[in-house]
């Protein structure tokens, strides 16, 4: 595993002020220059666990990614530079802090700062072939915190995959169908390939309704991984929005499956409250990633209240949670093990 250090952290920070500076002075001449990204940080307690670390520096947590310390915590700094040409361009995401590093670790088993790194070509108006190192195109939830409703994540997108590295390409069928079919490293390994070891993805798109796939040999795992997802939504109202998501993964006769909605009400411009309700199960041993009951049946109930408060670029996110596992994997207040966890955080999301 590669290091992090203060002085790489600080020459990275330099270097990328400086190439941002220029792509600055080039954009004013060149509108297809692009520069965007993101800041987050949180509060967070347990309402009926203990907020204390334990000796591995371990917080009670839902066995989810991101939003995991109790107390006043980071989440991210995430930087994308772009350029978007008639035929060709090119995406550099690069994330610093917990929530990012924590995703690239889990995506590529180092501390690369990199989140996603590809370019692109527009063969025609209807086909775009892409190469590189993007994020998944399975799930409803993403790795930036702009890019969801809920600040914590749900078990379905924790258990991955996170991020892909390979080719793919876009085909727009008509004005409501969209294909895509991509040939890619193992799942998560976004960095190299150790093995040959190769997966195939595909995604079908109807009217913002996806159905996903991927299948293929994982490094390190017995036998093909296959998953199927799918992921969508309706507009019920001007006001309110119903989102869906249902996965199902196995490798070898053991994976996982599970399904969540996540309706959502604006009473305003400025407020809007969501709700996501989320079903999970491990089978036949699972995979036991993040601890949920790894070598059984485990599965787990979660429902999670968020709020969305914008004043101009930034948006407050209250968040009440509740989880509920058919195994002890939680501790309460006197750090005996326990099946439930409520919680409670207040995020702020900078975007720009």
């Amino acid at each position: 595993m590669k290091a992090i250090t203060l002085t790489n952290v600080v020459k990275n920070i330099f270097f990328l002020a400086v190439s941002l500076a220029s792509l600055s002075t080039f954009a004013q001449e060149d509108k297809k220059f692009n520069f965007s990204g993101s800041a987050d940080v949180y509060w967070k307690t347990n309402l009926t666990g203990t907020n204390e670390a334990d000796g591995d520096g371990m917080f009670n947590t839902p066995p989810t990614s991101f939003a995991n310390r109790s107390g006043f915590a980071l989440g991210m700094a995430n930087l994308i530079a772009s350029y978007e040409g008639e035929k060709v361009g090119f995406v550099a995401d690069l994330v610093f802090g917990p929530r990012g590093e924590d995703a690239v670790f889990l995506s590529t088993g180092s501390a690369n700062i990199v989140n996603q790194l590809y370019v692109y070509w527009n063969v025609s108006e209807k086909v775009r072939l892409t190469m590189g190192n993007f994020n998944t195109f399975l799930g409803y939830e993403v790795i930036s915190p702009v890019g969801n409703f809920n600040y914590s994540t749900s078990y379905m997108f924790s258990y991955g995959p996170f991020s892909h590295t390979g080719i793919k390409a876009d085909f727009t069928l008509s004005d409501d169908f969209s294909l895509m079919l991509a040939v890619m490293n193992s799942t998560d390994f976004t960095e190299i390939n150790l093995d040959g070891s190769y997966t195939a993805g595909a995604q079908l798109g109807y009217k913002g309704q996806y159905l996903n796939f991927i299948y293929g040999a994982q490094t390190g795992l017995p036998g093909e991984t296959f998953q199927v997802d799918y992921t969508g939504g309706f507009d019920l109202s001007d006001a309110f929005y119903l989102g869906i998501n249902t996965t199902y993964n196995t490798t070898d006769g053991s994976g996982f499956y599970g399904f969540a909605l996540y309706p959502q009400y604006a009473t305003s411009e400025k407020f809007s409250v969501g709700l996501r309700g989320e079903y999970f199960k491990e089978f036949d041993g699972g995979v036991g990633v993040f601890g949920l009951a790894p070598d059984s049946d485990a599965d787990v109930f979660e429902f999670t209240l968020t709020g969305n408060y914008k004043i101009s670029d930034l948006t407050i996110k209250p968040e009440l949670r509740f989880d509920s596992a058919s195994e002890d994997i939680f501790l309460d207040g006197d750090d005996n093990p326990t099946g439930s966890l409520a919680s409670f955080l207040v995020a702020a999301v900078y975007a720009f």
